[in-house]
C-alpha cells in the first residue's frame, strides 16, 4: 500500500502485514474497505506520534534554511524526514509517511485509500473545515489482515512556499530538480493542502 514506508527494523512487522495491499496504480474498488470503530487509544497515540513527527520536522527544515537557504533543506527534508519517521515509528510500530495529490519524490505517491482521503480533504475544507484539525482514521481489513490506517492533513505554509510555491527561486528549482527530475510539488498556494501525514500500525487479526 504505501512505497515510501521506511525500512526501519521496527516496521517490519508492519510491512509484511501490509504485503499486497493495493497501490495508488489500482483502481479505486479495488481498495480495502473502511470497517468498524477506531479504538481511542490507538488514535490518541496515532496524534501524539503525528505531532511529534512533524514538530522535529519543522524544527530540522528551519535550521536547515538558516544554515544554507532553501536550496540546502532539500537536501536535508530529503535525508532527514525518513530518519525522524523511523525515530518516532520506534515508540510504537507504526509506519510512518508524507504522501500528496502532487509529489516530489514519486516514492510519495498516494495509494488508492489515500488518494481519496487527500480529495476528501480538499471537499471538507472547500465545505468550511480549516486544515489545522482536518484528520481520518479508519480500519481497514483485507483476508486476515486488519490495520488502523490514520491521516492528517498538512496545509501550505509560509515555510512551505520557498520550495512549494509558485515563485521559487531559480537556484532552488535547479535544486530540486537535481534530486527529483520528477518533482510535481510546485505552484501551492497559502493555505492550500499541501499534502498528508499517513500512519498505518498491523492490529491483531479477528
Amino acid at each position: 500500500m504505501m512505497k515510501r514506508l521506511l525500512t526501519t527494523a521496527s516496521l517490519a512487522l508492519a510491512m509484511a502485514t501490509l504485503a499486497g495491499l493495493p497501490t495508488g496504480s489500482a483502481r479505486a474498488d479495488e481498495a480495502p474497505a473502511a470497517t468498524g470503530d477506531v479504538p481511542a487509544a490507538e488514535l490518541q497515540e496515532a496524534r501524539g506520534l503525528m505531532k511529534a513527527f512533524a514538530t522535529r520536522l519543522m524544527g530540522e527544515l528551519q535550521n536547515g534554511i538558516e544554515d544554507g537557504g532553501p536550496a540546502h533543506a532539500i537536501g536535508v527534508c530529503g535525508a532527514v524526514a525518513p530518519a525522524i519517521a523511523g525515530s518516532v515509528s520506534d515508540q510504537g510500530g507504526w509506519a510512518i509517511g508524507r504522501t500528496a495529490l502532487k509529489v516530489r519524490n514519486p516514492r510519495n505517491s498516494p495509494s488508492v485509500r489515500e488518494r481519496a482521503v487527500l480529495m476528501d480533504f480538499q471537499q471538507r475544507h472547500a465545505a468550511g473545515e480549516d486544515f489545522k484539525n482536518m484528520e481520518s482514521a479508519a480500519i481497514i481489513e483485507e483476508g486476515n489482515r486488519r490495520y488502523l490506517h490514520y491521516m492528517k492533513a498538512i496545509p501550505t505554509q509560509d515555510l512551505c512556499l520557498a520550495c512549494h510555491g509558485s515563485d521559487v527561486a531559480p537556484e532552488v528549482q535547479q535544486a530540486i530538480h537535481a534530486r527529483y527530475p520528477a518533482d510535481a510539488a510546485t505552484g501551492f498556494a497559502l493555505g492550500e493542502l499541501r499534502g498528508a501525514f499517513t500512519f498505518v500500525k498491523p492490529l491483531t487479526p479477528n
